[in-house]
């Protein structure tokens, strides 16, 4: 799957689990917050794709994903992710190698 396609895929779930996803320019790597109730994750839309990837991923492995029906492949390079960030958190996002 492409990462932009994948990048889509999982702004949908993010929206699926309640959240806000707003995609700003600045100095910042991004992150997710609760404004006044509200549950907002933050992507630093001046980075690449695949480290917008890796801040989604990153939220999405703290949330309970249970009813949440997502796509077989996505799954599959959600869980890639994951196991990425948790192998290796030193590694640049820039450098995964997406199917």
């Amino acid at each position: 799957m492409k990462p932009d396609k994948l990048l889509l895929e999982l702004e949908q779930l993010l929206e699926q689990s309640g959240y806000r996803l707003r995609k700003e320019r600045g100095s910042f790597k991004g992150a997710d917050c609760i404004i006044e109730g509200d549950k907002l994750v933050l992507v630093n839309k001046n980075k690449p794709v695949e480290s917008q990837l890796g801040t989604i991923a990153r939220v999405l492995s703290q949330i309970d994903l249970t009813g949440v029906y997502v796509k077989p492949i996505v799954r599959k390079q959600l869980e890639k992710l994951w196991d990425q960030l948790e192998v290796s958190p030193g590694e640049s996002v820039s450098d995964w190698e997406m199917d």
